[in-house]
């Protein structure tokens, strides 16, 4: 049996129309188990009157909650679990917004599911992340973590960027093309399967590099092992602005010779799914592949 969880964080999408019918529900069943409940900023605005308490610093509630449940998209839960990976609390999400690859419990079943968890019936789930700085000479610019991805992709004009790429400190090429994808397994079915990439199963250590509509048909995808150091400089002669962005949420603007240093992050997110949780069912009910006659 696995253990129980007492101290409960809940972190909520930011807009979305029906999550007030979904955080009362979830607040409600807690407090009927008698779970602690730590609310994030987050979910206050939904509850209007029915709030009875303050919020809590996501420093707080990364030292003392169990488990976080996140009610959202995707976005949502990258956001948190950038934000809380460090603490080993593990995730739990719920899924408010649309595809929905990590938040993978319903509204319809979230009480049911979530009578199980709290029963111990759950499987757990480790996730491997990246860490990334990006360095301007000696300088260090930004410093982030991302599950999904780093992506450096032009800034403002319809132009291509000329890069070098470098793994483990071995020159790999010179590429012109809209940008770089470096995904981890769980980002390969994000923006790097958009760019042609493949999907890698999530237990996987592993990294995917995939290029952004490169000018040269001989560019490919490349899957190197997950402890590589990847770095990906623009070209001195590329007369393109770029940028690089962690996650699609945080964006910093990069110049010529500046360098992005891409390394594995030594510890990994900690994700909790509900007894039955199927990664190829998952799969085939998002993309919308074809069932078994």
């Amino acid at each position: 049996m696995n253990p129980s969880f007492h101290t409960i964080g809940i972190i909520a999408k930011t807009q979305e129309q029906r999550l007030g019918h979904i955080l009362s529900a979830l607040i409600g069943h807690l407090r009927h188990h008698r779970r602690r409940i730590l609310l994030d900023d987050t979910v206050l605005p939904w509850l209007g009157d029915a709030a009875d308490s303050l919020p809590v610093p996501r420093s707080q509630m990364a030292a003392e909650a169990d488990l976080v449940i996140v009610v959202g998209g995707d976005g949502t839960f990258l956001g948190a679990a950038r934000t809380l990976v460090d603490a080993k609390v593990p995730l739990l999400g719920i899924n408010a917004g649309r595809l929905g690859f990590l938040v993978d419990v319903s509204p319809h079943e979230m009480l049911g599911r979530l009578d199980e968890i709290l029963s111990g019936l759950y499987v757990e789930d480790q996730r491997s992340m990246l860490h990334a700085r990006l360095l301007r000479g000696d300088d260090v610019v930004a410093a982030q973590d991302a599950l999904n991805d780093v992506v450096m992709h032009i800034r403002d004009a319809v132009r291509m960027i000329e890069f070098d790429t470098w793994i483990n400190g071995r020159f790999v090429n010179t590429q012109r093309a809209d940008g770089m994808v470096v995904a981890t397994p769980t980002g390969s079915t994000a923006y790097a399967l958009s760019g042609g990439g493949p999907i890698l199963s999530p237990c996987l250590e592993a990294v995917v590099m995939v290029p952004i509509c490169p000018h040269g048909l001989s560019n490919r995808p490349l899957v190197v092992p997950a402890s590589s150091r990847i770095e990906i400089a623009v070209n001195e002669h590329s007369r393109t602005l770029a940028q690089v962005a962690f996650d699609g949420q945080d964006t910093f603007d990069m110049e010529p010779l500046d360098r992005i240093v891409i390394e594995p992050k030594p510890c990994k997110l900690r994700l909790i799914h509900p007894i039955g949780h199927d990664y190829l069912q998952i799969l085939r009910v998002k993309l919308g592949w074809g069932e078994q006659p």
